[in-house]
């Protein structure tokens, strides 16, 4: 049961308007008639009361309530005093809240105002546009004009005693009406904000439509939207808000859009709980749920079928919606639009057409902008995946910077970085360092009460680490700073440079490093020892290296660092001096075949490649180049493996690391798993993040394949399809959308 953070409270049940396009009083629902015109103090009360003891079940932080109608300026300053107060009373200590009031304006004035600042009641107002516009249904029931008393009160209402009440400005579309004109009227009332509603309407009773066109609602709002964009987006619109948060991977920002399940009530003047307002417009008894504020619980309501069908997401749209690709964008369109007397809410919304051209338009007007720059800008990609670390040691500082040993080693840090460009550098390359993720993250694991770390000895660890890092960036950026270090087990390990040994096993103890003329030194207790790449100290392992090529970036042969036990196959312990040279023999092959084969798919894995990790074991078909849970720059690969082999593991390896580092910095797709989908490679139905990987694997291993005369039959027809399906799939983002066209292109380049 999903909890209601949002009241909908009908403080008087009329009007002094006559809107012929009000769903209270125009639309199928009438029970307006038999409900007192105003909200009694016991309504009030037991109201309050339930919502408080509500918010306190189920630990709600905040809970929102709007002053409805009807008018609810109608009730009156004093009877609208009593709703603030005894909400306010009822909320205390318990939940913070968030009052509003929505109104037509006609009454608004400095008493209601001067309320409303009293107990921080926001405002928002209707206005469908300019004064043209606004005649077309929003008038007096003589048929006067109400648009200049509208202007008036959003007026006071943006002077400065009220503008922090001013909560926007909500607009009911008419196709009939000046999309310019009317967006241009609202903006320059400065609104925090502007609400633009489809007029309320099922398959029943559809929308009107003047020229015929299945589309015209998205037309108009398109246009709405290219003006939007002119002016730069002068005010925030929550429907074009909303449509570009899920395009881009985020939640649906209204109701009326998305998949996010409803969580609000409605309480009329008589103290009956309804379900949804605009329901109304559906039949006589759509919203009713038979419960009231005396007798029943808001839990109760919770749990009613009508209730419950608005929070099941997916699962609870019509057939023909899950299969749309715009369906996160959309939700299936309003619940109520949904309703045909044959079959109820199980269809698509009436403005079904509308809404796709809607989505698309907003996506095909957006899309390059809306695009990640890391998915086409690998220094984009390279930039993000260093701010991350960063963050992710920033949030690990949070947890441990009590402690004195890693306070000392974050102060060592950050005169490292204070040291001018050399620091700076420094300190890059040994954060960069791809293990330094992986260690950031077992140490949150670890610090996280009840994570699935927490609990593990050695809590001195962390702190242990850092001052290797610090002294590791000391070292290389000689920089004129006294490097304190701690060891354990009489070592310990330099990230990027290498291992230290400082005593016999088992022995603990602190050293502190420098930088020599011929290297660096280190002085334990009273003795100083030289080591370095010119002091020939025995104790000393450095990190060795092997180059892709003359002109490329020397990456790491990483046998030492403790936390390379990352990858889905356990690593080769210290190689020996020839098993190493065997094995750069081994890479140069690899390389050389992949240059010769496939040079675009070779520069693009050489491309942000850091280190590469010896693997024990041979070649075993899927696991082969592993992605774990590291930086993006490393790469395990299988050291027995021959030169083939260890072509394919480095090919597939930084495929999926791409991919893998992609998904970490920018979003590609949500509700992954929400859909399952036949996979040409699987048996069984997949979720859209393994098809994808299984995608951007097989493409550059489609095209290893074809250029050594290795290819599969029909291997170019299956990942056709599985494009084919992902093209249409409703989880990707306009990200994830872009990089299926790049996949689709590779292919169509591997067959040339």
């Amino acid at each position: 049961m999903i909890a209601f953070r949002e009241i909908v409270l009908k403080v008087h049940s009329r009007c002094d308007l006559a809107c012929d396009h009000c769903y209270v009083y125009e639309h199928a629902d009438q029970s307006w008639r038999a409900r007192p015109k105003v909200i009694s103090p016991e309504v009030v009360s037991h109201t309050a009361s339930r919502l408080a003891a509500h918010a306190r079940d189920h630990a709600l932080p905040s809970v929102t309530v709007i002053l409805h109608g009807g008018e609810p300026l109608l009730a009156g300053p004093d009877r609208l005093r009593l709703v603030c107060e005894e909400f306010t009373r009822a909320l205390a200590g318990t939940a913070a809240l968030d009052l509003r009031v929505h109104t037509n304006g006609l009454r608004l004035d400095t008493r209601h105002l001067d309320l409303f600042a009293e107990f921080g009641v926001r405002v928002g107002v209707s206005l469908d546009g300019d004064r043209a516009a606004n005649d077309r249904h929003r008038r007096f029931a003589d048929g006067r004009t109400s648009h200049p008393l509208v202007l008036a009160a959003v007026d006071l209402l943006r002077s400065p005693p009220y503008r922090h009440l001013y909560l926007g400005l909500l607009c009911t579309v008419d196709v009939a009406n000046d999309p310019v004109a009317v967006l241009d009227a609202l903006v320059a009332l400065e609104p925090p904000r502007v609400d633009f509603l489809l007029p309320h309407a099922t398959w029943q009773t559809p929308p009107e439509r003047p020229d015929g066109a299945p589309d015209a609602y998205a037309r108009w709002l398109l246009r709405v939207f290219d003006h939007w964009e002119r002016l730069g987006r002068p005010v925030p619109v929550r429907l074009f808000d909303s449509l570009l948060s899920t395009l881009g991977g985020g939640p649906s920002l209204t109701e009326s859009l998305g998949l996010a399940p409803t969580d609000l009530v409605v309480v009329e003047t008589d103290g009956t709980l309804e379900q949804v307002d605009s329901l109304k417009s559906a039949f006589e008894g759509a919203a009713a749920t038979g419960f009231n504020v005396f007798d029943h619980t808001f839990d109760q309501v919770a749990a009613h079928p009508g209730v419950r069908a608005r929070q099941l997401g997916l699962a609870g749209v019509s057939g023909a919606c899950r299969r749309c690709p715009v369906v996160r964008s959309c939700g299936g369109g309003l619940y109520t639009h949904r309703y045909r007397e044959a079959n109820g809410f199980d269809n698509p919304s009436v403005y079904c057409t509308d809404l796709r051209e809607l989505v698309d338009g907003v996506e095909g007007r957006t899309a390059a902008r809306q695009t990640s720059p890391a998915l086409t800008d690998p220094a984009e990609l390279a930039r993000s995946q260093e701010e991350l670390t960063r963050v992710l040691l920033a949030r690990l500082h949070a947890d441990l910077a009590p402690d004195p040993a890693w306070a000392r080693a974050w102060e060592l840090l950050a005169a490292v970085e204070g040291a001018g460009e050399a620091g700076a550098g420094a300190l890059d390359a040994v954060l960069d360092h791809p293990f330094t993720r992986t260690w950031v993250l077992a140490a949150l694991d670890r610090a996280a009460p009840g994570g699935p770390g927490a609990g593990r000895p050695d809590p001195g660890e962390p702190a242990r680490r850092l001052t290797a890092l610090a002294a590791a960036a000391v070292l290389r950026g000689r920089l004129d700073l006294p490097a304190d270090v701690a060891y354990r087990d009489g070592e310990v390990y330099l990230p990027t440079l290498g291992l230290l040994r400082l005593g016999a096993p088992g022995t603990e103890g602190r050293a502190v490093l420098r930088v020599t003329d011929e290297g660096y030194a280190v002085r334990d207790g009273r003795a100083e020892h030289r080591f370095g790449p010119a002091a020939g100290d025995a104790r000393w392992q450095p990190v060795r290296t092997w180059s892709a090529g003359p002109d490329a970036a020397p990456v790491a042969l990483e046998d030492l660092d403790p936390y390379r036990n990352c990858f889905a196959r356990p690593p080769r312990l210290r190689l020996g001096a020839g098993e190493a040279e065997e094995w750069r023999g081994t890479l140069d092959g690899a390389w050389a075949l992949l240059r010769s084969a496939v040079p675009e798919f070779a520069g693009a894995a050489a491309a942000g490649l850091t280190t590469v990790t010896p693997l024990a074991g041979g070649p075993r078909s899927g696991d082969w180049g592993e992605a774990g849970r590291h930086g993006p720059g490393a790469l395990g690969v299988p050291y027995a493996a021959g030169v083939r082999e260890t072509a394919l593991a480095l090919l597939t390896g930084r495929r999926r690391a791409r991919l893998r580092a992609l998904t970490e910095v920018a979003d590609l797709y949500a509700l992954d798993g929400a859909w399952q989908h036949p996979s040409p490679w699987r048996e069984e139905p997949v979720p859209v993040s393994r098809l994808l990987a299984d995608v951007h694997e097989r493409v550059a291993v489609e095209a290893y394949r074809r250029a050594t005369a290795a290819a599969e039959p029909g291997g170019s027809g299956r990942i056709h399809r599985a494009l084919d399906r992902l093209a249409g799939a409703a989880e990707l983002t306009v990200t994830g959308k872009r990089l299926v066209a790049e996949l689709r292109w590779e292919l169509k380049a591997v067959g040339a």
